[in-house]
C-alpha cells in the first residue's frame, strides 16, 4: 500500500492522476458528494434556522460502501490528501470527506490544480494548503438558501397554483427571463417597410461587365412612398459621387470561459449546455484541457509561451500576437485561467467523437486568441441620383488584406443574419464622376423583426450578463427549468408560416413600375426555448407576490454576497439572516392572503346558452369552461374541455375554445352499442361499450369518422380476444411499454425473446407454461409482507430489497446486503426506518373511524 492516499471526486480523474504521481501515491475516488442535507420526513429539520442555520447532513445510502472502503484505505495510509476540484463545490466535497472520514480539517493536506498534467500535480503536491472554510461556508450558504427558498416557494405553489410544481431562488428568475422574452415577442407589432436596391452595370479589370449592388440610404414606410420614389427614378441618371477606402481590423475573441464555451458549442456543434459540460468534464479528467468551470479569460505565462511557439511553427512568426485578456466578470476569482488544451502541440485529442469535436473547438479558440488581428480594407461607394438631393445609393465591400487569426477561427453569433451583412464582397473598380448605367431597381417589402427567442446558449449568456448563477451552475439551471414534469420551459422546433410580400421594380428603358407578389416562410424556430402556460402562470404569481426574489438585481446581489463570504469578508449566518428571514415572513403572509392563481381568462359568451366561456389552469392542466361561478344552478356543473397541447391560455380565441366542446360526439351504433369519440387527460379516445381505444396524440377529431372508428375498435377487440384459458380464466395478449405480454387474471407476463416463442404465434399451451412459471416465481417472491403498510421484503436479482407500492428501496443494515435468511428476521420498524432514510414516507394504517350517530334535528321555535 502507498504511504499517501489521495482522494478525488471522479474515478476517471483518479485514473489519470495515478499515472503521474507514482508509487508513493494511491488515488481513490469519492464518486462525487458523499453526503447531503437530510431528506424525506426529516427534511424540515435539515436546517436549524434558529440555531445559527446549523446544517444536518446524512451519508447518501448509495455511498455507504464508498465511505467504508475509503475508511479502510485511510487505515493503511500514512497521510491523506484531498484533491477535489478547486471551486466552491470541490471545496465542499473535500470538507464533507474530512468530516465523514474523521480527518482533521485544520491539518489535512488539500491540493488544487487547474490541469491534470505531471508538472501541475508535482507543483500542487509541493505547495499543499488546508481546506478553505470560507469557500465551504459560501457553498453551504448557497445550499441552505436554495433549500429554504425552494422548499417554501414550492410548497406555496402547490397550494396556490398546482400540485407538483417547484420554484427556486435562481430557477424562477431564469424562467422569468424566458417568460419576459415570450411576452416581448407576442406584444411586438410588426411593421412593414420597403427597402430599395439598385444594380448597376460596371466593367471590371478584365473588361467584363459585372454588377454593382447598392442600397438606398433610406427605407420607405409605405408602398405608395416606394412607388413614388421608383417612378421619380425612371428618367434619372446615376454617378459615382464619393469613394471611401478605410483600413479596418478584426480582433480575435478571448479564450473560452464556461459560458462562452457553452455558447459556441451550441452554435457550432449543436451541443446542449449539459452535453457540453459532460464532454468537457471527460476531457479535463483525461488531462487534455484545463478546468472547465471558470469565468476567467487569462492564460498562464507558460501557456502563452507554448501557444506562441505553436502559432510560429504552424503559421509563421508574423501570425503571433501575444495578449492577456481581462475578464469581464467582476467575480472571476474561483478559477484563475481560461479553458485551454493542456498541451498546445496536440491539435486533436479525445476518446470519442464528441470529445474530439469539442477539443478541436477549444484548441482553435485558444490558438486564435494569441494570433494577429485580421487586417481588412473596407470600401464605401456613394452613388448620386440626378434628380434627388437628399437620397443616394451606397455600395459596401470588404477585402481581407491579412487573414491573421481568421486562418484558424471565427466566432459565431446568435443573432439572425442581417441583409446589410450580405454586401461585403469585393467591389469592382470605379472612379469619382463615373456614370453608372442602371440595370435594375427594386423596392422589396420587408418587415421589422421581433426579438429572437432564447436558445440554451443565449440564455446562458443573459444569465452571465445579469450575474445570475456561476459557471458551475449554468448547466443545472438550464436543465432544471426544462424538466418535462414542470412544463415551465420547453426546447422546440416549430415550422414557420407563409407570408406574402410585394416587389416593385423596373429595368430601363421601361417607362412604368411593375408589381408582383411573392411569398416567404417566416417564424421558423430551431432548438428555441418557449415558455409554457404553467411557466407564465407561476412567473406572474411569483412576480406579483415576491417582487424582490424575482428581481434580476436582487439575484445578482445574492451572488455578490456569496462571493464576499468566500473571500472571508461576510459572515455567512448574518448574510442568511438578511436574505432569508424577510422572505420567510413574506411567504407566511402570501400563504394567508393570496388568492389561488388559475390564469383565468374570459373569452366571451356561449352563443346558444349565453353562459360565460373561459379558460384556466385546472388540476390536470389547461381547460376551457362553459359557465362561470354563480351562473350554473346548484344541481348542475359547468362543461369542461381540455385545451390542445399547442394551445395557450393567453392566445386561444373564443372560436377555438368552442371547437373543443364538439366532443364527446356520437359516431354511430355497432351491435346495438354506441360508439363515442371523446377527449380526456391523455388525448382523444373511442368508447364502445366498456372498451376504450386511445388514439394517437396527433389525431384530429375531424378526421375520425365511423369507418375509422370501426377499424380501430375491431383491431382492439381482436387484440383483446382470448388466445386460450388457464384454470378456466381467459388468456389475452398485447404489446405494451415494455414489450409483448400475455395477461391472465390481472397478471401480466412478458413474452421472452426465444426462437420457439413469438407474440404472433404464441399458443395456448405456451401461454399456460409462462403463467405457471410466473405464479411459481411469485410464490417465492415475498420474504416478508406488511400489507397494512404497503411494505414487503422481496427476493430480487441482486438480493433481497424493500418494495413499497411501485417504489423500491435498498435493504442494507450497517451498509451491508442481507441474505434471504437474514432478511426474514428484519423487523417492521427497521424496514420503516430504512425507507425513511432513503427519502420515502410510510403512513400508519388508518383505523376505520366509528360512524358517529347523526344529530337529531331540533324542532324549530315558534315565534
Amino acid at each position: 500500500m502507498s504511504k499517501n492516499l489521495l482522494i478525488v471526486e471522479s474515478p476517471a480523474k483518479a485514473k489519470t492522476i495515478e499515472k503521474y504521481l507514482g508509487k508513493d501515491f494511491s488515488v481513490r475516488s469519492s464518486y462525487g458528494h458523499i453526503r447531503d442535507l437530510i431528506k424525506g420526513d426529516k427534511s424540515k429539520s435539515a436546517i436549524e434556522v434558529e440555531n445559527g442555520y446549523k446544517l444536518n447532513y446524512e451519508i447518501s445510502p448509495e455511498k455507504f460502501k464508498v465511505v467504508k472502503e475509503l475508511k479502510e484505505q485511510i487505515k493503511k495510509a500514512e497521510e491523506v490528501w484531498l484533491a477535489t476540484d478547486e471551486d466552491r463545490e470541490g471545496e465542499a466535497i473535500a470538507w464533507h470527506l474530512a468530516e465523514v472520514l474523521n480527518l482533521n480539517v485544520k491539518t489535512t493536506k488539500r491540493i488544487t490544480f487547474r490541469e491534470i498534467t505531471k508538472p501541475a500535480l508535482q507543483k500542487a503536491v509541493q505547495n499543499p494548503r488546508t481546506i478553505d472554510i470560507n469557500l465551504v461556508n459560501a457553498q453551504q450558504s448557497r445550499r441552505a438558501l436554495d433549500r429554504l427558498v425552494g422548499f417554501e416557494l414550492s410548497e406555496l405553489l402547490w397550494k396556490k397554483v398546482k400540485g407538483g410544481l417547484s420554484a427556486g431562488r435562481v430557477q424562477s428568475v431564469a424562467v422569468r427571463l424566458v417568460v419576459d422574452k415570450e411576452r416581448e415577442i407576442k406584444n411586438f407589432q410588426t411593421q412593414p417597410f420597403f427597402k430599395v436596391v439598385a444594380i448597376f452595370s460596371v466593367e471590371n479589370e478584365a473588361k467584363k461587365v459585372v454588377a454593382l449592388r447598392a442600397n438606398l440610404s433610406k427605407d420607405f414606410a409605405t408602398e405608395a412612398e416606394a412607388q413614388q420614389f421608383l417612378t421619380s427614378c425612371l428618367p434619372a441618371s446615376y454617378q459615382v459621387a464619393n469613394i471611401q477606402v478605410k483600413p479596418a481590423f478584426r480582433r480575435p475573441s478571448a479564450p473560452f470561459t464556461t459560458s462562452t464555451l457553452q455558447q459556441e458549442a451550441s452554435r457550432k456543434l449543436g451541443f446542449s449546455v449539459s452535453r457540453t459540460m459532460s464532454v468537457a468534464q471527460g476531457l479535463y479528467e483525461a488531462g487534455l484541457i484545463t478546468y472547465m468551470r471558470t469565468d476567467s479569460t487569462s492564460l498562464s505565462e507558460e501557456a502563452l509561451q507554448n501557444i506562441a511557439a505553436t502559432v510560429t511553427q504552424n503559421y509563421g512568426a508574423n501570425y503571433v500576437q501575444t495578449r492577456q485578456y481581462k475578464s469581464k466578470s467582476a467575480s472571476a476569482q474561483e478559477a484563475h485561467e481560461a479553458i485551454r488544451p493542456t498541451y498546445m502541440d496536440k491539435a486533436t485529442a479525445g476518446g470519442n467523437h464528441d470529445e474530439v469535436r469539442l477539443y478541436e473547438l477549444i484548441w482553435k479558440r485558444t490558438i486564435a486568441s494569441q494570433m494577429a488581428d485580421a487586417q481588412l480594407e473596407r470600401t464605401l461607394i456613394d452613388v448620386s441620383i440626378s434628380n434627388q438631393k437628399q437620397l443616394f445609393f451606397q455600395a459596401e465591400g470588404e477585402v481581407v488584406k491579412f487573414d491573421g487569426f481568421l486562418k484558424v477561427y471565427t466566432e459565431d453569433s446568435d443573432d439572425e443574419p442581417n441583409e446589410e451583412e450580405e454586401n461585403t464582397a469585393l467591389l469592382p473598380p470605379v472612379r469619382i464622376g463615373q456614370n453608372l448605367p442602371l440595370k435594375e431597381m427594386s423596392a422589396t417589402e420587408r418587415y421589422t423583426r421581433p426579438p429572437a427567442r432564447y436558445t440554451e446558449a443565449s440564455l446562458v449568456k443573459k444569465l452571465e450578463e445579469l450575474s445570475i448563477g456561476r459557471p458551475s451552475t449554468y448547466a443545472s439551471i438550464i436543465s432544471k427549468i426544462m424538466e418535462d414534469s414542470r412544463g415551465y420551459v420547453s426546447k422546440e422546433n416549430r415550422e414557420g408560416t407563409k407570408r406574402e410580400y410585394k416587389i416593385l421594380s423596373f429595368s430601363p428603358p421601361a417607362k412604368s413600375i411593375s408589381s408582383q407578389t411573392k411569398s416567404e416562410i417566416i417564424g421558423v424556430e430551431k432548438q428555441k426555448l418557449f415558455a409554457g402556460d404553467i411557466g407564465l402562470l407561476v412567473t406572474d404569481f411569483l412576480s406579483e407576490h415576491f417582487k424582490t426574489i424575482m428581481d434580476y438585481k436582487f439575484t445578482a446581489n445574492v451572488e455578490h454576497k456569496l462571493d464576499l463570504i468566500s473571500e472571508g469578508k461576510n459572515n455567512w449566518v448574518q448574510t442568511l439572516d438578511e436574505i432569508y428571514k424577510p422572505f420567510h415572513t413574506l411567504v407566511a403572509s402570501v400563504a394567508q392572503e393570496a388568492e389561488r392563481a388559475t390564469g383565468e381568462r374570459i373569452l366571451g359568451k356561449h352563443p346558444q346558452s349565453g353562459l360565460t366561456v373561459l379558460v384556466r389552469m385546472g388540476k390536470y392542466g389547461k381547460i376551457a369552461q362553459i359557465g362561470a361561478t354563480g351562473e350554473i344552478p346548484e344541481n348542475q356543473k359547468p362543461q369542461y374541455a381540455n385545451l390542445k397541447e399547442e394551445q395557450s391560455l393567453e392566445e386561444i380565441s373564443l372560436e377555438e375554445a368552442l371547437e373543443l366542446f364538439k366532443l364527446p360526439k356520437n359516431l354511430g351504433m355497432f351491435n346495438n352499442q354506441l360508439i363515442t369519440l371523446g377527449t380526456g387527460r391523455y388525448g382523444l379516445y373511442l368508447k364502445y361499450g366498456e372498451t376504450y381505444v386511445n388514439l394517437p396524440k396527433d389525431s384530429d377529431p375531424d378526421d375520425v369518422d365511423y369507418e375509422t372508428a370501426m377499424v380501430k375498435i375491431q383491431e382492439k377487440l381482436a387484440a383483446d380476444a382470448p388466445i386460450g384459458y388457464y384454470e378456466k380464466k381467459p388468456i389475452t395478449k398485447g404489446a405494451g411499454r415494455f414489450g409483448p405480454f400475455v395477461k391472465w387474471n390481472d397478471t401480466y407476463i412478458s413474452i421472452p425473446k426465444r426462437a420457439d416463442l413469438s407474440f404472433e404465434t404464441i399458443t395456448e399451451a405456451q401461454a399456460c407454461t409462462l403463467i405457471a412459471e410466473k405464479l411459481d416465481k411469485e410464490a417465492n417472491r415475498y420474504i416478508q409482507q406488511w400489507a397494512d403498510y404497503d411494505l414487503a421484503i422481496e427476493n430480487g436479482r441482486w438480493g433481497p430489497f424493500i418494495r413499497q407500492g411501485k417504489n423500491n428501496f435498498k435493504l442494507l443494515i450497517e451498509g451491508k446486503k442481507l441474505s434471504p435468511e437474514q432478511a426474514a428476521t428484519v423487523t417492521l420498524q427497521q424496514v420503516i426506518d430504512l425507507v425513511k432514510e432513503q427519502g420515502g414516507t410510510v403512513a400508519d394504517p388508518k383505523a376505520k373511524a366509528e360512524e358517529k350517530p347523526k344529530a337529531e334535528k331540533k324542532p324549530r321555535k315558534k315565534g
